[in-house]
């Protein structure tokens, strides 16, 4: 008996898109499909870039706006409405460089409430890291040469005593360190230290924690650990916890970011 072709078993087709990370002490690098993101505010300032098109960015006090590139300060709240199209989402850490590091990143581009919207940048820079993800040469250090590029284009000096603590946090991202024992060990109050690292940072030292810890997470995670294996090595409380602040940093639950993932360098 012979089958028309109609009576074929279905092909399972991959998915459109997946998702690239690569994160190290320096920056944090995503690349994949978004669809919406709520209000949300993260610890390092970002650049933005929509790999094949436009997205649409809110900011306080404004409409929806279609933009290509985006750069957002450490902090600064903004919602993203992405329609499951692969975007590219590069922090950049203070022990690196600061925000300025970025802005060579974008052109074409206006001042929005402390933003940056525009049509153009590094949208093929990101493109080609991006469809080269399946590649087993492929190497995070090109996004290094790319931070040293920007750096030499501008950049600030971070104040030796918060590059300290902000070090202390990176190896010992896991302890809750009582910030008056930190400010102690930099010679500073911890009103001081407060004062100092908002206004060298862009975020509170809680908040830059935090996010610390968030970026822990996200490693063990796409390293195949659970979540409540990842939120207990960061020091969370438990999954819930690392959800609820998952939600604040990026505005979407973190099985949305985590899943199908192409590549990892670490």
């Amino acid at each position: 008996m012979t089958h028309s072709p109609m009576y074929k078993p279905a092909i399972a087709q991959p998915p459109r898109y997946d998702a690239l990370w690569d994160i190290n002490d320096q920056h944090m690098f995503f690349t994949g499909p978004l669809y919406y993101n709520a209000n949300h505010q993260h610890g390092a300032p970002v650049f933005l870039a929509g790999i094949y098109g436009k997205f649409r960015l809110r900011l306080p006090g404004s409409d929806w706006m279609w933009c290509r590139t985006a750069v957002i300060p450490a902090g600064g709240l903004h919602e993203l409405d992405v329609g499951g199209e692969p975007l590219a989402v590069f922090y950049i850490e203070p022990n690196t460089a600061g925000i300025e590091a970025l802005l060579p990143l974008i052109n074409n581009c206006r001042e929005v409430n402390g933003s940056l919207v525009g049509n153009g940048g590094e949208i093929r820079f990101m493109r080609d890291l991006y469809e080269d993800r399946y590649n087993p040469a492929w190497n995070g250090a090109v996004l290094d040469d790319l931070l040293g590029f920007s750096k030499r284009r501008g950049g600030t000096v971070i104040d030796p005593r918060i590059a300290q603590v902000v070090n202390h946090l990176y190896q010992n991202g896991d302890e809750l360190t009582a910030l008056t024992t930190i400010a102690d060990s930099v010679g500073l109050s911890a009103s001081h230290l407060q004062h100092l690292f908002t206004a060298q940072i862009g975020v509170p030292f809680r908040r830059y924690r935090s996010w610390n810890r968030m970026r822990m997470s996200i490693r063990e995670i796409i390293k195949g650990n659970n979540f409540t294996y990842a939120a207990h090595a960061a020091g969370f409380t438990d999954s819930a916890h690392f959800s609820h602040e998952f939600r604040k940093t990026f505005g979407a639950v973190p099985s949305i970011g985590l899943k199908k993932l192409a590549r990892l360098q670490l």
